[in-house]
């Protein structure tokens, strides 16, 4: 444990990491967030990484759902968090088969080709063209967030094919997804404890890095704010395209 607080490299990765989730979870740069066990994973191991920033993904999911309170999408909740259940489930069953590396490459080519569909649909359809609402995708997407969720943190991505085509208002879709990550996160400690991930050293990790989550949180959710939704798309769509090619390169570079 001195060895991991006392290690300057710790915190040249976690402090960024724990800014960019934080604002992702303000809704600020939507999937953006997933870098935060990457970056971590550049001074520790990616599994230790993610039982570290675990504990602070509920926290600043709490500031989430308290800054965004009584603005979400009921329908959307409703016809995801079944599948969300379900998936972390999964994750939990084959957490000793499934890699990281596999988890990303699925995820990032699934991020790409959502964002290709997007941008062919903005040129035959125009920029206000919205997508109905279907139980089925939703179930489906819902799954897979929570699988990956579990997996790499990386449930975004997936959350992110299903609700931005229903184009929300960014305020609305802010709150749904801080209400749908914080029900999932806090899924997740269950099988992450039976999984012996929580130990001294970890939790007082966790412990060290936690007051940055709250701020960085509610940066994220005052920059949302202030976003009118024909930038907040377009930047949304953005920086999911950077987090699929990201994706997609740790993914290949990882099973070579």
């Amino acid at each position: 444990m001195t060895g991991l607080l006392s290690d300057p490299w710790f915190y040249a990765a976690a402090i960024p990491a724990v800014i960019l989730v934080g604002l992702s979870k303000g809704g600020f740069g939507g999937a953006v967030g997933f870098v935060g066990v990457p970056l971590m994973a550049l001074a520790m191991p990616p599994v230790q990484a993610a039982a570290i920033l675990l504990p602070i993904l509920c926290l600043m999911d709490i500031v989430s759902v308290w800054t965004w309170w009584g603005v979400y999408d009921r329908k959307m909740l409703v016809d995801m968090m079944p599948g969300a259940v379900i998936g972390i489930g999964l994750g939990w069953l084959t957490a000793a088969l499934v890699t990281e590396e596999m988890v990303r490459l699925i995820v990032g080519a699934v991020a790409l080709i959502f964002v290709l569909r997007w941008l062919y649909l903005q040129f035959r359809h125009g920029a206000d063209h919205a997508a109905a609402p279907n139980r089925v995708a939703a179930a489906f997407w819902g799954t897979v967030a929570g699988f990956t969720s579990f997996v790499a943190h990386v449930g975004g991505p997936p959350f992110q094919v299903y609700a931005l085509p229903i184009r929300l208002d960014p305020k609305v879709l802010s709150g749904t997804s801080a209400i749908f990550f914080a029900a999932t996160n806090a899924l997740k400690l269950v099988p992450y404890f039976a999984l012996g991930q929580f130990d001294t050293t970890n939790l007082t990790a966790s412990a060290v890095l936690m007051p940055l989550a709250p701020l960085a949180t509610i940066a994220g959710a005052w920059l949302v704010r202030r976003m009118r939704p024909e930038v907040f798309y377009p930047f949304t769509y953005a920086t999911v395209a950077v987090v699929a090619v990201k994706l997609l390169w740790d993914g290949i570079a990882g099973l070579l």
